[in-house]
Formats: C-alpha cells, sequence, structure tokens
C-alpha cells in the first residue's frame, strides 16, 4: 500500500509539517493476501491539534459518538478467499489485532457483513467493488464513486480480477437501530 501521510499543525506560531512519512499502522494481511488496511487519523468530539500521532496501533476502526477515523483498505478480489486451503480462522485472528472494533462485527455465517453505528463516507480509489445490502441488489462502484453509509447492514464484495482500493471516513454516532 504504502500510504505517505504528511500531517502539519502549528510550532513557535507558524504552521509546519508535523511528520512526513508512512502510517505507522500500515498492515498487509498474510492470511489475506492482497488485502491491506492503514488507520490514517482519529478524532474526538474536541480534537487534539498540532500531535503528529492521533492513530496509534490498536485504535478502533468504529468510532465513538463524535469520534472519526480515516483508514484506507485494499480489497483482494473475492477469489482469494475462495481457494482452496484458504484459512479463515487466521484469517479472523489477523483481523481482530489489526481491525479492532470492525472485526468484532463481521458475521460468522455470513462472512464480511457487518453493522456499525456509524456514519461512513466511503470512496473508491481505484478498482472496482460490489456494495452488498439486504435488499440483494449489490451496487457495483469505480473509481471516484462515494457512498454515505448510514448505519446499515452491508459488505463490500470485489467481485472483479484486481484489488479495490477505499478510503472511509467513520464518524460514530450515538442513535442506534
Amino acid at each position: 500500500m504504502a500510504i505517505r501521510r504528511l500531517v502539519t499543525g502549528v510550532r513557535e506560531g507558524r504552521s509546519t509539517v508535523l511528520s512526513d512519512g508512512p502510517v505507522p499502522t500500515e498492515h498487509e494481511f498474510k492470511a489475506v493476501p492482497g488485502m491491506t488496511s492503514a488507520v490514517i487519523w482519529a478524532t474526538a468530539p474536541s480534537p487534539e491539534v498540532d500531535v503528529e500521532e492521533a492513530a496509534p496501533a490498536g485504535t478502533s476502526l468504529h468510532p465513538e459518538p463524535g469520534h472519526t477515523v480515516l483508514c484506507v483498505v485494499d480489497f483482494p478480489p473475492d477469489s482469494v478467499m475462495a481457494a482452496p486451503g484458504f484459512d479463515f480462522p487466521a484469517a479472523g485472528a489477523e483481523q481482530f489485532q489489526h481491525l479492532p472494533g470492525l472485526a468484532e462485527r463481521f458475521e460468522m455465517d455470513n462472512p464480511g457483513m457487518h453493522t456499525t453505528q456509524t456514519v461512513d463516507y466511503a470512496v473508491v480509489l481505484g478498482g472496482e467493488i460490489w456494495l452488498e445490502l439486504e435488499d440483494g441488489e449489490p451496487a457495483q462502484l469505480g473509481a471516484g464513486d462515494i457512498v454515505v453509509q448510514q448505519r446499515t447492514r452491508h459488505a463490500w464484495r470485489n467481485r472483479g480480477t484486481e484489488s479495490a482500493r477505499m478510503a472511509f471516513v467513520l464518524i460514530g454516532t450515538d442513535r442506534v437501530h
């Protein structure tokens, strides 16, 4: 994935670059070849400013009400998970470690399907991906398409042959279905 993250802030009364480099939480999944994730930044209702790191390892991908999380995910083709010998327990364990707060919401009987109490802005940066909802009509999306996901049960499926990259801004809400 190799995402470069540049963080700005104020030092000595002047705007400046506080940090410039790779995202510390970027992870290339070993159990799911082609899947990578990176938590870029997280904020609280009154975010600290002029900090160099606001998304350390272990940052939950399911923000509390008023909090936000920015992350990027590369989704490999679904065929990766359908390959003979795919190790679902190892993939699950790795997701619990590197996607905390989100992995717990994945349904055991329908892999990838989950419901969150967040409003998400999802932007397709590259490739094609399908948004699966309960109505059974998957929506095919391509680079530049944007989804506003409002606390609905859903899954992201890559029915193509190439990886798809998405950026997500997750906003914690206190509304429950």
